[in-house]
C-alpha cells in the first residue's frame, strides 16, 4: 500500500504539482486575507453537490427573546411615532435633535455591545429585526442606526480591541458620549482597498504635553456615513515604519486605528448628498494628525492586519444591515400595492382584479417571502455563532437587486401615485434608497462577479483552498505531500460529484435525497439535483481555466448565481417548514421554486455556452442538461394565487409582511392607506352588489332602497378614504424652488482645519 501511495505521489502527483504551481498565480496577501475570511456553514454544504437537508431543517428558528421583543415593542415604536421621512429629507436635512437624543438615550448606537460595557447584547436576528421595523418608517434612520452597529468602532474594538481600549471606549460608545464612523473608502480605492494611499508613518512626537512613539496620519476619505457629526473616525491607512522603531520591516501594511475627530488636522463636517437621502454622510480628511501608537485597534500587535480585521467584521455586519433594509423595503412594497390595488378603480372594478397587475403583485409577494426568509435564516445562522463571509455577501447583493426589482414593480403600479413627490409618496424615498444600498458595503457588480463564486469556490469547496496553500508552501517536499493528499482527494469528489449530477439529472431529480420529515420532498431533490450540477460545473471550469477563471467574470457570476439561488429557495423551504407548513403560503413556496428552478436551468445554460472549453461543455451538457432548459417559471394561476394574498385581508396578508410600522405616527399616509383598505374590503360586496344594480352613488342607492343608512354611511366613509389615498400633493408657487443645500467649492487640501470648519459652517447657514 506504502509503495503504491509512494508511486502515486513521485510519478503521478509531482509532474501535476509542477504545472499547476507553474500555472497559478500566486495569492497577494489581500486576496489570501480576504479568501480566509469568516466562516462557511450551510453555503458549503450546498456547494458540496450533496447537502444535508437535516442540517438546515435543524437549525433554530432565529427567535427574539422577551427583553428584544420589549425593546421592539416600546422603545423602537415611539422612535417611529417621532420620524416624519418628509421633513428629515425636504425640510431638516437631518434627523430632529430630539431624535438624535433619544437613539442615544435608549442604546440604539450598542445593540451590538456587550452589556457589562453598558450595551444591550442583542442577538444578530434583534438587530436585524430593530433595523427592519425602523426602514419600514425612515431610511435615514435606519442607516443611522444600522453603521454604529455594523462595520465600525464598535465591532472592531470587541474582536481585537485591547482590553483598555474596549474599557475606554465601549461604555462611551454604548452610553452616546462618542459617536462613531469608519473610513475605508477613498477617491483612489473603492472596492480594490489595497490601492488607497492613506498614510501613516510611524515616528517619535508629542501628544498631550508628552513625547510618545505614534503615527502621523494623512488620509483623504470619501462617502463615510456618520463622519459629518463623529467623535471617533476609525481610519485604515497603510502603515509605514521608515525608522525602523517597530522591527525591521518598513512598509506595515494596512493597519486600523481610532482617531478623535477634534484631534488638530482632522478635517470633517462637510456632506455629501446621497441619492437625496440625508442621513450624515461626507468626506474627511487629515493633515498631520499624529496619534499615540496605542491608539491603533489592538495595540502595536495588531499593526498591518487591518485588512483581515476588517473582513472579518465584514463577514457578519454585511448579512444584517442591508438585507435588514431590503427585507423592510420588499414587504413594505408587497403590503402597500395590494392595498392601492385594492383601493383604486378602473373601469369600475379594482385595478388589483387586472391580470397585469396581478402579474406585479404575484412578484412582490414572492420577493417578501424569500427576502425574509433568507433574512432568517441567515440571523440563525449568525446567532449560532457562524461568520458566513459567503452567504452574507449573498445576502447583501441578491437581497437588495430583489429590493430594487420590488420598488420597480409597486411603482409601476401605483403609477401616478408613486410619481409624484410628497409626505403622502410611501414609496419615493424606498426608490432613493436602492442605489445607496446596492453599492455600499462592496459594489453589486463585483461582488456578485467576483466575490460569491471566486471566494464560494475556494471556501466552500472540500479540496480547492488545500490544493491552493499546498502550492504556496515553501518547503518542497511538504507541499508535494499536502498537494498529493488534496489533488486525489479531489479527483474523487470530482468523481462521485459526476456520477450524482448525471443520474440526478437524466432522472429528473428522481433519485436526488430529500429529508424524511415534512413535505415538498420534490423540491429539495431538485434542489440536491442542482446542488451536483453546481460542483460539477464549478470542476469543471476550474479545471479548463484554473486561476484565469477570476478574469471570467461573467462566467463566475453565473456560477456565484446557481449558489446564491440555492440558498435562497432553501430558506424559503426552511422558513415553510419552521412556520408549520401554512396552506395559504404554498403559492408562495411553489412559485420560488418555479421561478428559481427556472434561473438555475438559465445559469447552466449561459455556463455551458460560454465555456472556452467547448468540447467538455458539450459533455457537461449531455450529462446535466440533455433536453435543455425544462423549467419555465410560475404558471398565470400560481400568479394570481400569489397577488390574491396581499389583495385580500386576514392572517395570511400579515403573516407575509409581518414586523412594519404602520401607525400614524408623525406622518399618516401608511396609517391612512390601511384603514382605507380595511374600509373598502369591509364594503366590497356591497359596492359590487350596487354596481350590479346600476346605482353606485350610496346617497342614491339609499333614495331608492336598496341600502340602509348605516350603509349608506359606511360606503361614504370608504370613497372619502379612498379619494384621500388615492390624492397626491401639490405645493405653493414657488416654494419648489428653495433650497437650503446649495454646493460649495471644497477647501483645498492645505487649508487648516480651522478655515475648512469655517467653509462648512458657512455652508451650513
Amino acid at each position: 500500500m506504502k509503495s503504491l501511495q509512494q508511486f502515486r505521489r513521485n510519478r503521478l502527483s509531482r509532474p501535476i504539482f509542477k504545472r499547476a504551481k507553474a500555472a497559478l498565480p500566486g495569492l497577494s496577501d489581500t486576496e489570501r486575507e480576504a479568501l480566509t475570511a469568516g466562516d462557511v456553514w450551510w453555503d458549503q454544504a450546498l456547494f458540496s453537490g450533496h447537502p444535508d437537508w437535516d442540517q438546515l431543517l435543524d437549525t433554530p428558528p432565529a427567535t427574539l427573546s422577551d427583553e428584544e421583543q420589549a425593546f421592539l415593542n416600546g422603545p423602537v415604536d415611539r422612535l417611529c411615532a417621532m420620524l416624519d421621512e418628509w421633513e428629515i429629507n425636504r425640510q431638516r436635512g437631518d434627523l430632529p435633535p430630539e431624535v438624535w437624543d433619544y437613539l442615544k438615550d435608549n442604546g440604539f448606537f450598542a445593540m451590538i455591545i456587550p452589556r457589562e460595557y453598558g450595551g444591550l447584547a442583542f442577538s444578530a436576528f434583534a438587530n436585524s429585526e430593530v433595523v427592519r421595523r425602523i426602514a419600514s418608517r425612515s431610511v435615514v434612520t435606519a442607516v443611522t442606526v444600522m453603521v454604529p452597529n455594523s462595520l465600525g468602532p464598535g465591532e472592531l474594538l470587541m474582536h481585537f480591541g485591547t482590553q483598555a481600549q474596549r474599557d475606554y471606549w465601549l461604555p462611551r460608545l454604548a452610553d452616546g458620549r462618542e459617536l462613531p464612523c469608519f473610513g475605508l473608502t477613498s477617491s483612489e480605492a473603492g472596492s480594490d482597498a489595497a490601492a488607497m494611499r492613506d498614510r501613516g508613518r510611524v515616528c517619535r512626537g508629542t501628544f498631550k504635553g508628552q513625547e510618545v512613539l505614534g503615527i502621523r496620519l494623512q488620509w483623504s476619505k470619501r462617502y463615510i456615513t456618520l463622519s459629518p457629526v463623529a467623535t471617533v473616525l476609525g481610519l485604515a491607512f497603510k502603515l509605514e515604519d521608515p525608522d525602523h522603531l517597530l522591527g525591521e520591516e518598513t512598509r506595515r501594511g494596512i493597519t486600523l486605528a481610532l482617531v478623535p475627530t477634534d484631534l488638530p488636522g482632522v478635517t470633517t463636517g462637510r456632506r455629501h448628498l446621497a441619492a437625496m437621502q440625508f442621513f450624515q454622510n461626507g468626506p474627511t480628511e487629515g493633515q498631520d494628525v499624529f496619534i499615540p501608537l496605542d491608539y491603533v485597534i489592538g495595540g502595536v500587535e495588531q499593526v498591518g492586519k487591518g485588512w483581515p480585521m476588517l473582513m472579518s467584521a465584514l463577514a457578519a455586519g454585511r448579512g444584517i444591515s442591508l438585507p435588514s433594509l431590503a427585507a423592510a423595503a420588499t414587504a413594505l412594497a408587497a403590503r402597500t400595492t395590494g392595498a392601492y390595488a385594492r383601493i383604486r378603480h378602473q373601469f369600475g372594478i379594482p385595478i388589483g382584479e387586472f391580470e397585469g397587475v396581478q402579474e406585479r403583485l404575484g412578484v412582490l409577494a414572492a420577493d417578501a417571502y424569500m427576502v425574509e426568509a433568507a433574512r432568517r435564516l441567515t440571523c440563525a445562522g449568525l446567532d449560532q455563532g457562524y461568520k458566513p463571509s459567503v452567504v452574507s455577501a449573498i445576502m447583501k447583493v441578491h437581497t437588495t437587486y430583489r429590493m430594487r426589482e420590488s420598488i420597480d414593480h409597486a411603482l409601476d403600479v401605483h403609477a401616478g401615485k408613486a410619481v409624484i413627490d410628497g409626505p403622502g409618496n410611501y414609496l419615493s424615498d424606498l426608490y432613493r434608497a436602492v442605489p445607496v444600498s446596492i453599492t455600499v458595503e462592496g459594489a453589486n457588480i463585483l461582488t456578485r462577479s467576483m466575490i460569491i463564486f471566486g471566494q464560494g469556490a475556494i471556501r466552500c469547496h472540500p479540496w480547492l483552498l488545500k490544493e491552493m496553500l499546498a502550492l504556496e508552501e515553501e518547503n518542497p517536499s511538504r507541499a508535494l505531500d499536502a498537494f498529493d493528499e488534496a489533488f486525489w482527494g479531489h479527483a474523487a469528489h470530482t468523481t462521485r460529484t459526476l456520477f450524482r449530477a448525471w443520474i440526478r439529472s437524466w432522472s429528473g431529480g428522481l433519485f436526488a435525497p430529500s429529508p424524511d420529515r415534512g413535505s415538498q420532498h420534490g423540491y429539495f431533490r431538485q434542489l440536491s439535483r442542482y446542488s451536483a450540477v453546481l460542483a460539477l460545473l464549478a470542476d469543471g471550469a476550474l479545471l479548463t481555466l484554473g486561476g484565469d477563471l477570476k478574469r471570467r467574470e461573467m462566467l463566475s457570476a453565473r456560477l456565484g448565481d446557481m449558489l446564491a439561488e440555492l440558498y435562497l429557495l432553501s430558506a424559503v423551504l426552511k422558513r415553510w417548514q419552521d412556520e408549520g407548513r401554512q396552506a395559504a403560503d404554498r403559492a408562495l413556496v411553489e412559485y420560488n421554486l418555479a421561478r428559481g428552478l427556472a434561473t438555475l436551468d438559465r445559469s447552466i445554460q449561459g455556463v455551458l455556452a460560454n465555456l472556452p472549453n467547448r468540447p467538455l461543455a458539450v459533455c457537461l451538457k449531455l450529462l446535466v442538461q440533455p433536453l435543455g432548459v425544462r423549467h419555465q417559471g410560475p404558471s398565470d394561476r400560481l400568479t394570481k394565487r400569489c397577488a390574491r394574498l396581499l389583495l385580500d385581508p386576514g392572517p395570511d396578508r400579515e403573516r407575509l409582511t409581518p414586523g412594519l410600522f404602520l401607525e400614524a405616527g408623525a406622518s399618516g399616509a401608511l396609517a391612512e392607506l390601511e384603514r382605507c383598505f380595511q374600509f373598502v374590503t369591509e364594503t366590497a360586496p356591497l359596492r359590487e352588489r350596487l354596481h350590479k344594480a346600476g346605482c353606485d352613488d350610496p346617497r342614491e342607492a339609499l333614495r331608492r332602497g336598496l341600502i340602509s343608512d348605516h350603509q349608506a354611511e359606511r360606503l361614504e366613509q370608504a370613497q372619502a378614504l379612498s379619494d384621500r389615498v388615492i390624492a397626491v400633493d401639490d405645493f405653493p408657487p414657488g416654494i419648489l424652488g428653495e433650497s437650503n443645500f446649495t454646493p460649495t467649492p471644497s477647501p483645498t487640501p492645505s487649508a487648516s482645519a480651522s478655515d475648512t470648519r469655517k467653509a462648512a459652517d458657512a455652508s451650513d447657514r
